[in-house]
């Protein structure tokens, strides 16, 4: 009786310890005015979900809008590239009229050249060293 009457007192002593912490953990809690609320309260778990619904929609936008500028941006480029290579080929073009130009006024400067020492050497000219051309008779 006496084992049984040891154990009855230490079964009391423990659950009122249990106890008293309970009610110490839960009147800190209650006192504290700087605490969470539950994660599973129904009013905090529907504004939780709409406030990160709202950021990840917002990210969303912010990220699609920064895709948008980015495409505006390669077009803008890409555009500009288009024409840096129509103006090339405009140069290029406008060189090989000019070359071919500058060929041909080569070829004239030439054949007067040829006209020129013909008419010296059959003497139907005489050039004189300060460069006046008389014609002979």
């Amino acid at each position: 009786m006496k084992k049984q009457l040891t154990a009855f007192i230490a079964a009391i002593l423990i659950t009122l310890c249990i106890a008293i912490g309970i009610f110490a953990v839960s009147g800190v809690a209650f006192a504290n005015s700087n605490g969470v609320q539950a994660s599973n309260a129904p009013g905090q778990s529907a504004s939780t979900t709409v406030n990160a619904s709202n950021i990840v929609s917002q990210a969303q936008i912010q990220q699609q809008q920064q895709i948008q500028q980015l495409q505006s941006l390669v077009a803008q480029y890409q555009q500009r590239d288009q024409q840096y290579q129509q103006r090339e080929q405009q140069y290029q073009t406008q060189l090989s009229q000019a070359n071919a130009q500058a060929a041909q006024a080569q070829q004239q400067l030439q054949q007067y050249q040829q006209l020129v020492n013909y008419l010296q050497q059959r003497g139907i000219i005489t050039i004189t060293s300060d460069g006046q051309v008389y014609v002979n008779r």
